[in-house]
């Protein structure tokens, strides 16, 4: 093959060319392994595909699957195989009729010879730049030791090899689960996984086993199967971006707020907005979403708990037209299903938006339901960490909510990240004068001094007003509060 071509194989699958470092390097044999259904076909064909998108001939040689059942799956997904040649590898009539074996020899052996033969025929037939072997299980049936098995595979390789051809073998995991006789053997190994949770949809993660001579993306990423072929999602690693901004203070839209919080939140940081059900967090980080859009700063907000019809009639009733600011492109809002979507595809919206709309402002509401997509504890805490430094990194200033569960006295988050964020507003619950009450204040800011006192605050029509602090109670963030002197002027007249 004298034709020039790229120095890597790509995959022509989004986010999986990043992961593996720009494609498979050329006249090399690479694995794809993966129980049925983890999308090793998907993925094969896209290869294939890719090849023939750049004039590079391919050849999809099946052992496992009809031409009609490939050509079926390729039609589900709009593609047309056009450039690629299939060849569906069948036993001979011979091998089939019982009456036409032969007792003195296995008729595996026969079968084996055969089968290579074939597949070195129907190379020599095409030619082709790229080769899919579907499936190695056929192979191993076949060699019925794990010998003859590894010398064939040796023997196909060498041939490749002297073709210059790259070729991508798929395995099922169908028969001897520990035989890592491809994994010695070949350039590169990829595992395709799905994972089934107590609820929601299946969640499938590939990771590269191994890579000769190559810098890869290492770890676990996600990846979904869509009509259309597969999408990968890599691990993001807040390390690689490195950004230069002025960390100026960015004021809300009240001065009892900015007093609280000395000043402000300043950009490039994080602040978590913590408290019980029904205290405002979603509303006091859409003030800060508003008081972007006012400054001409597009922002984006991700609801996880929320349904979005309910929150916009919400927020207008309050003073805040959400839809007028997603129609003037200041607001990109999405409802999250923490269901449906995994932990990487979540991270690569968020990126998007801070690159391709040059986003300034994120909110998170909530980690409840983030954390609802999450295999542990501990993985949020590690998904968060990158992604908040990631934001932080490109001058983004992030909110997030955390409903605390109970309403007053003792009450626990579910998960504990207050030491990730950079701010941490407290908001509570506290009865006095016969009326239930609301109190703010800062528990945390790294970045500069802020108030310590706790205000009370109410929503109104026109949003959250802040009132002055309250000296005359103790024990307002515990829910409880006692009076310590007569005078309660400093609380807020009810409506």
């Amino acid at each position: 093959m004298s034709e020039t071509l790229s120095e890597k194989a790509a995959f022509g699958i989004e986010g999986l060319d990043d992961i593996s470092a720009g494609g498979l390097t050329r006249g090399r044999l690479f694995l794809l392994e993966g129980h049925p259904g983890t999308g090793k076909t998907t993925i094969a064909t896209q290869f294939l595909l890719a090849g023939a998108a750049a004039g590079e001939r391919g050849l999809y040689v099946s052992l496992s699957e009809t031409d009609s059942e490939f050509r079926a799956g390729a039609e589900s997904h709009g593609w047309s195989l056009e450039g690629i040649e299939i060849f569906e590898l069948i036993p001979p009539e011979s091998l089939l009729d019982e009456d036409q074996q032969q007792s003195l020899l296995y008729s595996s052996d026969l079968e084996l010879g055969e089968t290579t033969k074939r597949i070195f025929e129907a190379f020599e037939r095409v030619r082709p730049h790229r080769v899919v072997i579907d499936s190695l299980s056929e192979i191993r049936l076949l060699a019925q030791s794990s010998l003859r098995y590894r010398r064939q595979i040796l023997a196909l390789k060498h041939y490749f090899a002297q073709h210059e051809t790259t070729v991508l073998m798929l395995d099922d995991l169908t028969s001897e689960a520990n035989d890592k006789t491809m994994h010695s053997v070949a350039h590169g190994v990829i595992r395709l996984e799905e994972l089934s949770p107590d609820y929601g949809a299946e969640r499938r993660r590939l990771r590269i086993h191994k890579y000769r001579g190559q810098r890869y993306r290492g770890g676990f990423h996600d990846f979904v199967i869509e009509t259309g072929g597969v999408r990968a999602f890599p691990r993001l690693v807040s390390a690689e971006y490195k950004g230069g901004f002025k960390r100026d203070v960015l004021p809300s839209g009240s001065a009892e707020l900015n007093a609280l919080l000395g000043g402000g939140v300043e950009r490039g940081s994080s602040a978590l907005i913590l408290g019980p059900a029904g205290t405002g967090k979603s509303l006091l980080a859409l003030s800060f979403i508003l008081s972007a859009c006012t400054r001409g700063e597009p922002s984006a907000m991700f609801v996880f708990d929320e349904e979005l019809g309910l929150l916009f009639d919400r927020a207008k009733g309050l003073g805040i037209d959400l839809q007028a600011m997603v129609d003037a492109n200041q607001l990109v809002i999405e409802q999250v299903d923490a269901a449906e979507l995994s932990p990487g595809e979540f991270s690569q919206r968020v990126r998007r938006c801070v690159e391709m709309h040059n986003v300034r402002t994120v909110v998170i509401d909530s980690l409840n339901g983030y954390q609802a997509a999450m295999p542990a504890e501990q993985a949020l805490i590690l998904h968060m960490h990158e992604l908040l430094q990631f934001l932080n990194r490109h001058g983004v200033s992030t909110f997030l909510t955390v409903a605390q569960h109970g309403l007053v006295g003792d009450m626990k988050a579910p998960v504990d990240v207050t030491y990730l964020a950079d701010t941490v507003i407290l908001l509570r619950y506290f009865e006095a004068a016969g009326h239930v009450r609301r109190a703010i204040s800062v528990i945390k800011k790294r970045t500069s001094a802020h108030e310590h006192t706790i205000r009370e605050y109410r929503i109104g029509a026109s949003g959250i007003s802040v009132g002055e602090p309250l000296t005359g109670f103790h024990g307002v963030l515990r829910g409880v509060p006692m009076l310590v002197d007569d005078d309660n002027s400093r609380l807020m007249a009810a409506d």
